[in-house]
């Protein structure tokens, strides 16, 4: 979360998919994030590119919010553009995801909302809490 520029795939205009949660309490948080998605150009009055190789070079870190089934090939085109913090929402990945990660020195955090994360509050702060309480925080 030390990242100064962060990017989401998997933004939606749905309003009930996380994807559209997470962007919005970021940015309510004052995160600098830009949204990804192929099927949008511009989402919540910001430009939304439509792929991580359209990306700005100052991103530095890729927050995933997709089917495992499209994780992978979001987490390789950012390990080819040199973004290797990647962070893969719940649900995002696989075994295989891992593993590639593992094997290209992506710095990986998966498993987990990045809610819990981002200066955290209500529900969020409790899961921290208990994440940290039981030693499931990452580190």
């Amino acid at each position: 979360m030390a990242c100064k520029k962060f990017a989401i795939a998997g933004v939606s205009r749905n309003k009930h998919k996380f994807g559209n949660t997470i962007y919005k309490e970021l940015k309510n948080k004052n995160f600098d994030i830009v949204p990804v998605s192929p099927n949008m150009e511009s989402f919540e009055g910001e430009k939304c590119y439509r792929s991580i190789g359209d990306l700005p070079s100052d991103v530095e870190a890729l927050i995933i919010v997709t089917k495992p089934e499209i994780s992978l090939s979001l987490l390789k085109e950012a390990a080819n553009k040199g973004i290797n913090n990647i962070f893969l929402q719940q649900g995002a990945h696989n075994k295989e995801i891992i593993e590639y990660a593992a094997s290209n020195g992506v710095n990986l955090i998966c498993k987990h909302c990045i809610l819990m994360f981002a200066n955290p509050s209500g529900i969020h702060k409790f899961h921290e809490r208990i994440s940290k309480f039981f030693g499931f925080y990452p580190n």
